[in-house]
C-alpha cells in the first residue's frame, strides 16, 4: 500500500513537472550547447518569466520611493541653498541665455525653467515676509539691505521678461495640465507678485528720499517785502552781474538750498527710479515724484508770502490792499525767484532722478512747472479781473513788466515741448494786464467829468482833482516805456465814454508830440484838467482870486511835469511853453484885479491944482489907500499857495510895484500933514510896513485887520 501510494505520487510529479525538471537541462543546454532547439513550452515559460520581470506601476512607485528613501538615509545631509547662491545661478542662467540669444538674434530661444526659479521664489518671499513683519530699515541705514533690494528688483524684473518674452504655454503643455496651462503661467504669476511687493518697498524708499531727506527751505517769510513801499524806484536800479544777483538786489532773500537734496540722496533716487521704470512701475514713481515736488513748491510759495488763491477769492473776497500790499509783491517776487534759481534748479533735480530715462526728465519737470506757471498766471488774470480803480494801476504795470521780463527767457527754462504753449499762456496774461491797465487809465477821463463840485476851494488853493491827476500821471511818467507798449499794443481797443475829439488835435502841440496813443491819452486828459479848472475858477466872483486859481493850479501842473523827465518827453517843449505864458497872464491879470487899484491912489494925477495941492483929495487917496491895502491884507493872507517859489515870486513882485511908489508918495506928500495927529491919521504905513504886510499874503493863515493891530 504504500509502495503504490509512492509510485502514484511519483507518476504524479512525473507527469505534472516535467516542463519544470526539463527546465534547468534545457537551460543548461542552451548555455552549453547554443544549437539545441526549445521545448514545445517554451512560450509560456516566457511569458511567465516577462510577467514576473514587469511589476504592477503601483508596485514600481512604492520601490522607487523605497529606492530613494534608502538613497537618502546612505548619503550625508546636504545644507539647503542660500538666497545668494540661488541669486547667483539666475544671474549666471540670465548671463547664459542672454548670450545665446544674441548668437541667434533672428528668432527667440526656447528654454525649460529651471528648478531653482522656485527656490529663488521661495527664498525672497520668505525675506520679504519678514520686512512685511518686523518692517524695513529706512533707506541708508543698512547699506547691503538697500543695495539687495535694487538687485532683486533687478533681477525679477528680467526674469518676468524673459518669461513673458521667451517661454509661451504650448497647446500640447495645456493638453497636460488639464486644458488649463497653469504649470508655467502659476509660476509667472508667483514672480510677478513677489515683483510688485519689491517694488512696493522700493516705492517707499523713494517717498522716503523725497520727502523726509530735503532741506526745508530757509527763506525769510518777510524777505519778500522790502520794497513794498517802493513803487517803481527805476532810477536807483543797477543792473545787475547775474539773474539770481538782480533777484536778490530787487526782491531779497535768495534760496541757495534750493532744491535740497545731497548729491548721496540723488544718486539714491536715481537708482531706485531706475529699477522701478525698467521694472514696469515708472507710473508709480513718477506720481510719488510729481506730488512731493509739487509740495516742495508750496512750501516756497508760502515761505515767499504768496498764498494759494482761487481767481474768484481775489474778485469777490480779497481787499484790494492786501493785494497791493502783500500778494502782488510776494507774486512778483516768487515769478523772479521762480524764472531765477527754482526752474533751473528743478530741471536739474529730474534730470539727475532720471538720468536713465531722459524723456521721463523732460515729461516731469514740463508738467510739474506748467502747473506753477499756470498758478502764477491764474494770479495775474484774478488781479486783472478785479474791480477797476485808479490804484490798482501802478501794481498790476508792476506785473505786466515781471510778465515781458520773463517772457524772452522761457525757451531757456522750459522742455521745447511745453515752451510754445507757456509763451501763449504768458502773453494772455500779459494782455490782460495790459487791458485792465489801459481801461483804468483811460478812465482819468471820466474822473475828471465827474468831478462837479459847486464849492469854491478856499483860498484859490491847488485843488484836489489837480493834486490827485497830477501826482498820478507824474508816478505814471515811471512807467512811460510800459505804458507806451501797453497802448501800442491795444491801440485799437475801444475807449468808452472818452471825449470825441481826434488824436491829433493837441491844442497846437505837433503831432509829433503825441506821436504815441500813450502820449495823445495824456494830451486829452491835460485839456479835459485844463477845461474843468476854467469851470471851478468862475465859482469865485472876484476876478482876482479867479486868475490867481488858475494860476496857482497851472503852477502846480507846470511844475509836477517838469520835474518828471518823463512826463515833459510827453507833453512836450511847445505845451510847457504854452502852459508857461498862460501862467504870465494869469499873474498879469491877478495882480491888475488886485493891485492896480491900489497903485492907482498913489498917482499924483489931480491932486495938484493950479500948482497948489488939494489937501481934501490927498486925504482922500491916502484913507482909500489905507482901506485898500487893510483888505487886500486881510483877505488875500488867507489864500494859500503852497509852492514856496511861486508864493515868494508873487510877494516879490508885488512889493517891487507897489512899496517904491508908496515911497516916492510919501515922500512927496507927506509934509502937506500937519505933524502929529494928522499925520498918524493918515500916513498909518512906513514903506517897511507895507513890505512886511505884503510877506504875510498867502500863507493860508488869516489876519487879524492892521487897523485893529495898530490901535
Amino acid at each position: 500500500m504504500e509502495n503504490h501510494d509512492n509510485n502514484l505520487a511519483e507518476n504524479e510529479n512525473s507527469g505534472t513537472n516535467e516542463t519544470e525538471e526539463t527546465l534547468p537541462s534545457s537551460s543548461s543546454s542552451i548555455t552549453d550547447h547554443e544549437e539545441a532547439d526549445p521545448k514545445p513550452d517554451d512560450d509560456v515559460a516566457a511569458a511567465t518569466t516577462a510577467e514576473a520581470e514587469s511589476p504592477s506601476p503601483k508596485k514600481d512607485d512604492e520601490e522607487a520611493e523605497e529606492e530613494k528613501k534608502e538613497e537618502t538615509a546612505a548619503s550625508p545631509a546636504s545644507p539647503p541653498p542660500s538666497l545668494e547662491n540661488v541669486s547667483e545661478e539666475i544671474d549666471q542662467f540670465l548671463v547664459t541665455l542672454k548670450q545665446k540669444n544674441d548668437e541667434n538674434a533672428a528668432e527667440k530661444m526656447d528654454f525649460e525653467i529651471p528648478g531653482f526659479f522656485e527656490r529663488y521664489s521661495d527664498l525672497v518671499e520668505k525675506k520679504i515676509a519678514k520686512y512685511d513683519a518686523k518692517g524695513k530699515a529706512k533707506w541708508g541705514e543698512v547699506a547691503e539691505e538697500d543695495s539687495w533690494l535694487l538687485e532683486t528688483a533687478n533681477r525679477i524684473s528680467k526674469l518676468i521678461m524673459l518669461m513673458k518674452d521667451h517661454h509661451h504655454v504650448e497647446p500640447e503643455e495645456k493638453e497636460i495640465d488639464g486644458g488649463n496651462g497653469n504649470g508655467k503661467d502659476s509660476l509667472v504669476n508667483r514672480v510677478t507678485s513677489i515683483h510688485q511687493r519689491v517694488m512696493s518697498y522700493l516705492e517707499e524708499d523713494f517717498r522716503f528720499l523725497m520727502e523726509e531727506c530735503r532741506i526745508p527751505t530757509e527763506l525769510d517769510p518777510g524777505g519778500n517785502n522790502n520794497n513794498n513801499n517802493d513803487t517803481k524806484g527805476k532810477q536807483q536800479q543797477q543792473v545787475p552781474s547775474s539773474e539770481q544777483e538782480e533777484v536778490k538786489d530787487q526782491e531779497g532773500e535768495i534760496d541757495e538750498s534750493f532744491p535740497g537734496y545731497s548729491d548721496e540722496t540723488i544718486a539714491s533716487l536715481s537708482k531706485i527710479a531706475g529699477e522701478m521704470i525698467s521694472g514696469g512701475y515708472e507710473s508709480e514713481c513718477c506720481q510719488v515724484y510729481i506730488i512731493s515736488r509739487r509740495n516742495a513748491f508750496e512750501e516756497v510759495h508760502k515761505k515767499l508770502g504768496l498764498e494759494r488763491i482761487s481767481i474768484d477769492d481775489m474778485v469777490l473776497k480779497v481787499q484790494w490792499e492786501t493785494l497791493a500790499g502783500n500778494m502782488i509783491p510776494a507774486w512778483i517776487n516768487t515769478l523772479k525767484q521762480c524764472a531765477a534759481v527754482y526752474f533751473p534748479g528743478e530741471r536739474k533735480l529730474a534730470e539727475a532722478v532720471f538720468a536713465s530715462c531722459p524723456s521721463v526728465a523732460a515729461g516731469l519737470f514740463g508738467s510739474l512747472s506748467r502747473g506753477v506757471v499756470i498758478q502764477l498766471l491764474n494770479f495775474a488774470e484774478g488781479a486783472a479781473m478785479t474791480k477797476r480803480a485808479a490804484e490798482k494801476l501802478f501794481k498790476l504795470l508792476d506785473m505786466y513788466e515781471t510778465l515781458r521780463e520773463i517772457i524772452p527767457k522761457v525757451n531757456g527754462l522750459f522742455p521745447e515741448e511745453s515752451v510754445e504753449e507757456l509763451k501763449t499762456e504768458m502773453n494772455i496774461a500779459k494782455s490782460r494786464l495790459g487791458e485792465a491797465a489801459i481801461s483804468i487809465f483811460c478812465d482819468l477821463e471820466n474822473q475828471i467829468k465827474q468831478e462837479t463840485a459847486r464849492t469854491a476851494v478856499p483860498g484859490g488853493a491847488v485843488h484836489p482833482l489837480t493834486r490827485y491827476i497830477m501826482n498820478y500821471l507824474s508816478v505814471a511818467g515811471d512807467y512811460k516805456e510800459t505804458l507806451e507798449q501797453v497802448f501800442k499794443d491795444h491801440s485799437k481797443i475801444e475807449r468808452a465814454d472818452s471825449t470825441s475829439r481826434p488824436h491829433n488835435e493837441n491844442d497846437g502841440v505837433p503831432e509829433k508830440q503825441a506821436s504815441s496813443p500813450f502820449a495823445a491819452q495824456v494830451l486829452r486828459v491835460m485839456d479835459l484838467l485844463d477845461s474843468s479848472l476854467e469851470g471851478k475858477a468862475r465859482l469865485y466872483k472876484d476876478v482876482a482870486q479867479n486868475n490867481f486859481f488858475m494860476m496857482n493850479n497851472g503852477r502846480y501842473i507846470l511844475q509836477k511835469i517838469k520835474g518828471s523827465s518823463e512826463m515833459s518827453q510827453v507833453m512836450g517843449d511847445t505845451w510847457i511853453r504854452k502852459k508857461s505864458s498862460e501862467l504870465r497872464t494869469y499873474h498879469k491879470n491877478y495882480q491888475r484885479e488886485t493891485w492896480n487899484r491900489v497903485l492907482a491912489c498913489l498917482n499924483p494925477e489931480g491932486l495938484n491944482v493950479n500948482g497948489k495941492v488939494q489937501k481934501p483929495v490927498l486925504k482922500e487917496r491916502f484913507k482909500s489907500f489905507n482901506s485898500l491895502f487893510d483888505e487886500i491884507h486881510r483877505t488875500q493872507s488867507s489864500w494859500v499857495v503852497k509852492d514856496e517859489q511861486l508864493q515868494s515870486e508873487l510877494r516879490v513882485s508885488i512889493s517891487g510895484v507897489v512899496v517904491p511908489a508908496y515911497r516916492a508918495f510919501i515922500g512927496r506928500f507927506a509934509q502937506i500933514f500937519d505933524p502929529g495927529r494928522q499925520t498918524e491919521k493918515y500916513i498909518k504905513y512906513q514903506p517897511e510896513d507895507i513890505e512886511t504886510y505884503i510877506d504875510e499874503l498867502f500863507d493860508g493863515k488869516p489876519h487879524q485887520s492892521i487897523a485893529r493891530r495898530r490901535t
